[in-house]
């Protein structure tokens, strides 16, 4: 896992005003989150893995186990998430949301840096963030 360890900035991203839709935000927050441009910052201490995400507007912080459940604090509410290996370059976060809709975040190395894959199961609408290392 070693290979998504690291800082990343925002270079683009795809699809993200429609995935927040199916999702439910209100057009405001939606257009305000899908023009952010985050810096991700992925650490692994042992079993702990830390996921944090800075904005001009806040920093939001997950520290969790693998394939151990635990609470996402959100702007809609607590989701059950749960964060699995998929590769050695592949970390997936399945959040349940409202109605047992989940929501999957999928973290993939790439050769210059990571990209994250945000999906809404229940429409299957996808929206895509692409970083590059820092």
């Amino acid at each position: 896992m070693s290979k998504l360890v690291g800082t990343y900035v925002h270079e683009k991203s795809e699809n993200l005003d429609q995935y927040y839709s199916a999702l439910g935000v209100p057009y405001i927050a939606r257009k305000m989150m899908s023009f952010t441009s985050p810096k991700l910052t992925i650490t692994n201490d042992g079993d702990t893995w830390t996921i944090t995400t800075s904005t001009k507007l806040r920093t939001l912080k997950l520290e969790f186990k693998l394939g151990e459940e635990y609470d996402e604090d959100m702007p809609g509410g607590t989701l059950k998430s749960t964060t699995t290996v998929e590769n050695d370059s592949k970390l997936v976060t399945v959040s349940i949301g409202p109605e047992n809709t989940k929501i999957i975040r999928t973290y993939e190395a790439t050769d210059d840096g990571c990209v994250l894959t945000l999906k809404h199961d229940k429409t299957g609408t996808e929206g895509k963030r692409y970083f590059k290392k820092a």
